[in-house]
């Protein structure tokens, strides 16, 4: 049996009260993820309106971080300022977990290259939490377009420079920087023709008005199947479960060639550590859930789930590389 000789004196009573100190510190810290429990429901700004993708990936995951953290998380849309006016809200918040954000590449990615005046740093305003997933852009062709692939597609507008438009949601929209992306990684000279929304853009697509577009698989994989457009490339690394022929960009002979769109959950700077890793921790048991993997699924969303550190980190990337898309094609928020 190991015995300890006691401690005496002033210099023993001090060293008991150190290791009971450093004990009580060391049994602390595993619980620390675990000490936060909100006590009130929680907002969940959106920074663009009801019904596009940035919605439905909200409500999917606000859903479910709700069962786990056994509080509502509210979600409310407020549009405008190319997603700026909910993201400014957020950055000004009270950073006590019960207000947070859904961050967009076009509000942490391209409005700090498109707009003059950003009111929010995207390094320095937000505690980054969890980057819930990435969607990628397709490009599609109006069905009487005489291309059938990407490769006929560049030959056509290298034939015929500045003839053919393309159309997206709007300016500095996830389609208006994948397609500027796709002209200076090609080449070509395609105009851009700028809509209110998805649906007017895709509106157009159909009637034939606009020959080209980017956007997200969901709008336009059921036009495809029908006949009426044409998908002649996928934006993302790997090709898409659901379209499975279609090549992507960078197989086409553009290497490193990648256009998503991601989402991800920040809260305002300065929110508590353990406040972060708790809605970490509802973010991952939202998206382990079903309902939630078969909504991303849907629309071929690759899930991620890369947590505070690596999500800060790919933030200043995606800064840095849509914004050299965006100062190569002059592009200005309006």
């Amino acid at each position: 049996m190991l015995r300890t000789a006691p401690f005496r004196g002033r210099h023993g009573a001090r060293l008991l009260v150190l290791a009971a100190i450093a004990l009580t510190a060391l049994g602390s810290r595993p619980a620390a993820a675990e000490d936060w429990k909100p006590t009130h429901a929680i907002r969940l700004l959106v920074p663009y309106g009801p019904g596009g993708s940035s919605d439905v990936i909200a409500r999917a995951v606000a859903m479910e971080m709700s069962r786990d953290l056994g509080q509502q998380v509210v979600v409310e849309n407020k549009g405008g300022g190319q997603g700026s006016i909910a993201t400014v809200e957020a950055a000004r918040a009270k950073p006590d977990g019960y207000t947070l954000v859904l961050g967009h590449v076009g509000t942490l990615a391209v409005n700090p290259a498109m707009m003059s005046n950003v009111p929010y740093n995207p390094s320095k305003d937000f505690a980054p939490i969890i980057l819930l997933a990435k969607l990628p852009m397709v490009f599609a062709l109006n069905a009487k377009v005489k291309a059938n692939d990407l490769p006929s597609f560049i030959a056509l507008a290298k034939a015929e420079p500045g003839k053919l438009n393309y159309g997206s949601a709007g300016n500095g929209s996830a389609g208006h920087l994948a397609f500027e992306m796709l002209k200076t990684a090609t080449g070509i000279d395609v105009v851009h023709v700028p809509y209110k929304g998805t649906g007017a853009q895709l509106q157009d697509l159909l009637a034939g008005n606009i020959d080209a577009a980017s956007a997200g698989l969901p709008g336009l994989l059921p036009q495809a199947q029908a006949g009426k457009v044409k998908i002649i490339a996928v934006g993302s690394s790997r090709r898409l479960d659901a379209i499975p022929n279609v090549p992507t960009v960078a197989e086409s002979g553009y290497p490193g060639f990648e256009s998503s769109q991601w989402f991800g959950l920040l809260a305002p700077a300065g929110t508590p550590a353990p406040v972060i890793a708790r809605l970490n921790k509802a973010g991952h048991a939202a998206l382990a859930a079903d309902s939630v993997r078969q909504r991303l699924a849907q629309d071929s969303s690759e899930i991620s789930g890369a947590g505070p550190t690596a999500f800060a980190s790919f933030i200043v990337a995606e800064e840095k590389r849509w914004g050299e898309v965006v100062r190569r094609a002059n592009l200005h928020a309006e």
